[in-house]
């Protein structure tokens, strides 16, 4: 999956240009997986100013 990485200039940018799924796996940890944890979070804030 990740293969060596030789580069002038070693970068953060450089290490997610290394295929698609080091991007996809990075995207999903950074945007998608704090999306589940912001929704129940809302969700339960929202269902407890909806009882009282």
């Amino acid at each position: 999956m990740i293969e060596q990485f030789t580069d002038v200039v070693p970068s953060f940018f450089g290490y997610l240009n290394q295929g698609p799924l080091t991007l996809t796996i990075f995207l999903h940890t950074i945007i998608v997986l704090p999306m589940f944890f912001i929704y129940f979070q809302e969700k339960k804030r929202l269902e407890k100013e909806n009882r009282d």
